[in-house]
């Protein structure tokens, strides 16, 4: 379930920023100055605290490197002191931490009283992730989810002419995410990022299939409206010595009788961010890629295939409604990123309001995470049993 908030990315008509913190993200941290860059693209958000590192140390040293105003040596204070402020306290907090500290890290805010945005996956398994649902529900807080791909404009628009039957009945669905960074054992050499997402502990069951093979699922689920309801993995390790998959083929079959297929890899060379999606019904296909995220190819059935370009005219509403930019310059990666940050902006500034959640935008919810995870469980299980028929177990 895709949670559903009115936006406009473009516009900065709001009375004050969000107050925003941060778990991880400190030096070293990819995603966390993502996130960060994210949440100001649209002037939404001020971030004014943060837990930046498991290290109290390093927490503080890469808090006073950013400027936060308030720094703390671990979450459980940040969660307990930033509630007990009242009125200056954050009022929600990005979780960018390792997968093995999502749920506890979102746990303790949300029994704090605030709002949660997590990286994905949600947590490092299903039962982890269903109790942060139901805890979100009791405390009546939101939880989102940052699959990321969901933001940019021709996903939109991609998920609007499915919804709106120019492709038919949906038939067929192919998604693939393919890099090359860890061909070679590069975890091995101290590398941060290699280290955590190749370990256990970690990164949870799944390696590949838990860092980009959940993202490739969620963008297919995203734009196809189409709900699971088996699948056929097979997960290798292709490097020597290496804990987790590298490596994933699986089969789905979704409801109402569409066939996926979906292949995640990271030691596929000459790749380097490859996410692609299809989708082939009865009047037609499209086709898009991270890559080129501009451009939405449709081949209508019997006709030429025509590129759609964000932007233009030819895109519809749900796209230009989160487009920031004339066509010609590029949007990409971070934009779509700010655009999630942006739709929460509107739904936590409804909530404060005391006003109906808008009704025509969309970011991940912890729904979305509890799918990412039933997915990631199932592939585990059919893969160990030879690559079986599994169910995917979700409410």
């Amino acid at each position: 379930m895709t949670v559903e908030a009115s936006s406009d990315p473009a516009s900065t008509a709001h009375s004050r920023r969000i107050r925003l913190g941060m778990v991880g993200g400190g030096e070293g941290a990819f995603i966390g100055a993502v996130h960060r860059i994210a949440s100001r693209l649209d002037d939404h958000y001020e971030l004014v605290a943060g837990a930046l590192s498991s290290s109290p140390g390093k927490a503080l040293r890469s808090a006073a490197a950013l400027g936060l105003p308030r720094a703390y040596g671990d979450y459980r204070t940040m969660a307990r002191e930033e509630a007990a402020r009242g009125g200056d306290g954050i009022e929600v907090v990005a979780i960018v931490t390792p997968n093995h500290e999502h749920a506890a890290a979102a746990a303790a805010f949300l029994e704090a009283g605030i709002h949660v945005i997590c990286d994905k996956p949600v947590t490092t398994t299903l039962a982890e992730a269903l109790h942060l649902q139901a805890l979100a529900r009791a405390r009546g807080r939101l939880l989102a989810v940052t699959y990321n791909y969901s933001g940019y404009p021709m996903v939109r628009h991609a998920r609007r002419m499915v919804r709106e039957g120019a492709l038919g009945d949906i038939r067929v669905l192919h998604v693939e995410y393919a890099q090359d960074w860890l061909t070679e054992p590069l975890e091995t050499t101290g590398q941060k990022q290699a280290a955590w997402r190749t370990d256990p502990a970690r990164a949870g069951a799944g390696g590949c299939i838990g860092d980009i093979g959940t993202h490739a699922y969620h963008l297919a689920a995203f734009v196809s409206g189409l709900r699971t309801q088996a699948l056929c993995a097979d997960m290798s390790t292709f490097v020597p010595g290496r804990a987790l998959d590298d490596n994933v083929q699986i089969l789905l079959r979704y409801d109402g009788g569409a066939r996926g297929m979906l292949w995640a890899s990271q030691v596929a060379p000459g790749n380097e961010n490859a996410l692609r999606l299809r989708i082939y019904g009865s009047k037609g296909g499209i086709e898009w890629r991270q890559e080129q995220p501009n451009q939405l190819l449709w081949s209508p059935l019997g006709q030429p295939t025509q590129t759609i370009s964000r932007g233009t005219a030819a895109a519809n509403a749900d796209a230009a409604r989160v487009t920031r930019l004339p066509s010609g310059h590029p949007e990409g990666y971070l934009e779509g990123f700010a655009t999630i940050y942006t739709e929460i902006a509107h739904m936590l500034r409804a909530g404060c309001d005391g006003a109906a959640p808008p009704a025509d935008a969309l970011f991940p919810s912890i729904e979305d995470g509890v799918h990412g995870m039933a997915f990631i469980e199932a592939a585990v299980r059919s893969s160990a049993l030879g690559g079986h028929w599994v169910g995917l177990q979700t409410p």
